[in-house]
């Protein structure tokens, strides 16, 4: 039966990395790549993950690579520190590189915020490449929300992803803030730029497209934060966009 590495990145998460490698203890090989913390995160991932490597922070997708380049095993499941990978994922994981139908496979993934977990707006289902043959697969080097470039086709799993995002909602604006100076600067890279029309009717279709169309007034006072959260975001991204090209 075809082994499973879990590799996970991570930078001050004292406050996560032991539940996550909780919930992957099942696999057969934990590696934890750490971004030089400060706090008590690799102590404790020494106790749990199997291989615990600490390196400067090259970037998501490199750090992700070099993560997957130290696996015992080809099949890679890539997680952050704040995600949990629940018992009816574990299984369907176990089954899917057992007999491969395809080269990775996309998991949907659910927030735990403002005390609830959120099923609606652009947080869900938020479908993320984590499980990947990494023969046949690569992270790339976007700044922000870097993906895996695959050779092979890509299939579903039904179990979800657990993620815990934010400590509160001054952890939620100050990831919006560093989030967006790495979107603006990948955008301007591409030759992106941003004007007044961007900056004015984006926002609102963003929090329209969140709250409406995608369900959050479902969720109470957490969906319509998390759908003006989301309305800023895109507002700052171009905004800093803007700042880069004036």
């Amino acid at each position: 039966m075809p082994k499973l590495s879990v590799t996970i990145i991570a930078r001050n998460e004292t406050a996560h990395i032991r539940a996550a490698l909780e919930s992957v203890s099942w696999a057969d090989e934990r590696i934890v790549v750490d971004a030089e913390s400060t706090d008590d995160t690799v102590a404790i991932a020494r106790e749990l993950a199997d291989r615990v490597v600490v390196r400067e922070w090259p970037g998501y997708g490199a750090q992700k690579n070099f993560g997957a380049s130290l696996a015992a095993h080809d099949w890679i499941l890539s997680l952050d520190a704040d995600e949990r990978v629940t018992p009816a994922l574990a299984s369907q994981v176990r089954q899917a590189i057992e007999a491969p139908a395809h080269a990775a496979y996309r998991l949907p993934r659910v927030s735990h915020h403002m005390g609830r977990w959120i099923r609606s707006t652009d947080w869900y289902p938020d479908h993320q490449l984590r499980l990947y043959d990494r023969r046949r697969g690569t992270w790339n080097a976007a700044r922000v929300h870097e993906g895996i470039t695959v050779d092979g086709s890509i299939g579903e799993l039904a179990g979800e992803l657990q993620h815990f995002p934010y400590r509160d909602l001054t952890d939620h604006l100050e990831t919006i803030n560093r989030y967006t100076s790495l979107a603006a600067e990948q955008m301007h890279a591409e030759g992106r730029r941003s004007g007044l029309a961007h900056m004015a009717v984006h926002p609102p279709l963003a929090f329209l497209r969140n709250y409406l169309v995608r369900g959050g007034f479902r969720d109470g006072a957490p969906g319509f934060v998390v759908s003006a959260m989301n309305a800023y975001y895109v507002f700052l991204k171009f905004a800093k966009l803007r700042e880069l090209g004036a």
